[in-house]
């Protein structure tokens, strides 16, 4: 298999992990939004994060998920952990696995950063019942 062809195949299981993850309409917006300055740093991310790391076989969705967002809340990276709360819909972690990540991130990684983390985690899900409850009334 030639480097080209090897990137084109990390770029297509990327791609399809990224959708399966975080969703067709917000990998949509995000290609929509891509220009040529940040084409060459959208095509990085679809390969490494999503074609190399997310499409491996040895974890679950679930499970990278889980270790994701423990990662983003001991990171401050507050606008990737809502991004990577609203993919649990689509991965499988529950309430209760990223409770159980956010105590280990409080641990290993200090009380503010979890805290902050929790309050983002909180809203996140509030939104996500409320759009929800608006899906199911308006059938």
């Amino acid at each position: 298999m030639s480097k080209v062809d090897e990137t084109a195949d990390l770029l297509d299981a990327g791609m399809k992990t990224r959708r399966k993850v975080l969703g067709n309409a917000h990998v949509d917006r995000s290609e929509a939004r891509k220009t040529p300055f940040d084409a060459p740093f959208q095509e990085l991310i679809v390969d490494a994060a999503w074609g190399r790391v997310w499409s491996r076989p040895q974890w679950t969705l679930r499970e990278r998920s889980i270790v994701t967002i423990a990662l983003l809340a001991a990171l401050g990276h507050d606008d990737e952990v809502a991004m990577h709360v609203r993919a649990t819909a689509n991965t499988g972690a529950t309430r209760e696995d990223l409770c159980e990540a956010l105590l280990h991130v409080a641990i290993y990684a200090g009380v503010p950063a979890a805290n902050h983390a929790i309050g983002i985690v909180k809203n996140t899900f509030a939104e996500m019942d409320l759009q929800e409850t608006e899906e199911a009334k308006n059938g």
